[in-house]
């Protein structure tokens, strides 16, 4: 192995030494996340992915809890209070043992938490963030529609007041992470002044979630549908900051923030493997990684992943700094996936045959990448926001 101008012996995974541009409090948060999935996730999450299910997703989540995850870039209701930086660098480490792992994790912290952080009573937050940092309360939210997906203002379900003062829920939200086993929802709907946020309990009648089943993505992942049926909620239940869009989309921008950089823990995982495989495989006397063609493509996803951890990293820095327009994060999450699913791609033809296998991890990241390319804003919805800040001019109809 050839050495760096450092001393140190080269990296093949960091040929850039992007590490030295981390803290040493930053890479011990992401060392200390990735020893927990290699000791916990690791050694399960093909199984979990072939079965489509989750073993012991609660007592999961707890563990979550207490490494100080769930909600870790929030701060307060026993929120760890972390950087934007080290939270990415927490989705990167999640996402490169399974995508259903980060979207866990992201769903939980920058959707359900999140919107009750931001927009919340005081009594909503005390209730509900306490338990959900410590991992002993599941959250969901739910957005999307049947037939209401990039166009979210178009939704059905609907939120009426009745003469008490209480609120009456109807509709359904579908594709919704967590739905089955969540404690509590935040759930979006029409009403006569607007768009709203609404606390639900799960165990109110008329909730129910019941599992999609048959994925060939995520499937270590829960999925469901919402349905809510003439649902009663007091008056307390509905989120008072905030009134329209801007509320679920600025719940959306936290989440796609952190794909920009799962998606690379994805693409990272696709590419060791497919980095080892060809230094172990042997065709016509001598490993496959000394071909002029495999080691182009080595070359092309070596360069993918490095640049869209750089581009994580500077969205994180600037985050952390001033915040981040909704461009911005657009940029991160439309090429950050689409390299991942591409990196993904090109590894699984590294490695012919054994790629669709389960004992490598290639397939199940290409195949959770097909969903992550479409959730929390599609790849078509994301050019249009680029677009529409490159020239003033929106395209979305």
């Amino acid at each position: 192995m050839t050495a760096s101008h450092s001393g140190r012996p080269a990296d093949p995974l960091d040929l850039l030494e992007l590490d030295s541009l981390l803290t040493p409090d930053e890479r011990a948060v992401r060392d200390a996340v990735r020893t927990f999935c290699d000791r916990r996730v690791d050694p399960h999450i093909a199984e979990w992915f072939e079965q489509g299910e989750i073993e012991d997703i609660r007592g999961l989540t707890k563990e979550l809890g207490e490494l100080g995850l769930l909600g870790m870039h929030l701060e307060g209701y026993g929120c760890a209070g972390m950087s934007a930086v080290d939270y990415g660098l927490a989705c990167l480490e999640l996402e490169a043992t399974d995508s259903g792992l980060r979207s866990l994790v992201s769903v939980q912290g920058s959707l359900a938490m999140y919107a009750i952080h931001a927009f919340g009573s005081e009594e909503q937050k005390e209730q509900w963030l306490p338990r959900m940092a410590a991992g002993t309360a599941i959250g969901c939210f739910g957005l999307t529609e049947p037939d209401s997906g990039s166009d979210p203002g178009s939704m059905r379900t609907a939120a009426r007041r009745d003469g008490g003062g209480d609120w009456v829920l109807d509709g359904r939200k579908m594709w919704i992470t967590n739905g089955s086993v969540a404690d509590v929802a935040v759930v979006w709907a029409r009403t006569e002044d607007g768009i709203r946020g609404f606390v639900v309990p799960t165990d109110t009648p008329g909730f129910s979630a019941p599992a999609i089943k048959h994925k060939m993505s995520l499937r270590a992942s829960v999925t469901s549908e919402l349905v809510l049926d003439s649902v009663r909620l007091p008056g307390s239940a509905v989120l008072p900051g905030v009134v329209g869009l801007r509320g679920p989309l600025s719940c959306l921008s936290e989440a796609r923030y952190g794909i920009a950089w799962g998606a690379m823990g994805a693409a990272r995982s696709a590419f060791r493997a497919a980095l080892a495989y060809a230094g172990d495989r042997v065709q016509f006397d001598r490993p496959i990684s000394g071909f002029q063609l495999t080691q182009a493509k080595l070359t092309d996803m070596s360069l993918e992943l490095n640049k869209g951890i750089l581009l994580a990293l500077h969205l994180g820095r600037t985050k952390d700094d001033r915040g981040l327009r909704p461009e911005q994060v657009s940029y991160g999450k439309l090429n950050n996936t689409r390299a991942a699913l591409e990196i993904c791609r090109t590894a699984r033809t590294v490695l012919g045959a054994n790629g669709i296998s389960l004992e490598y991890p290639v397939i199940r990241h290409a195949n959770n990448l097909e969903s992550i390319l479409t959730y929390e804003g599609t790849a078509e919805m994301h050019t249009l926001v680029i677009g529409q800040a490159l020239t003033g001019q929106a395209a979305f109809r």
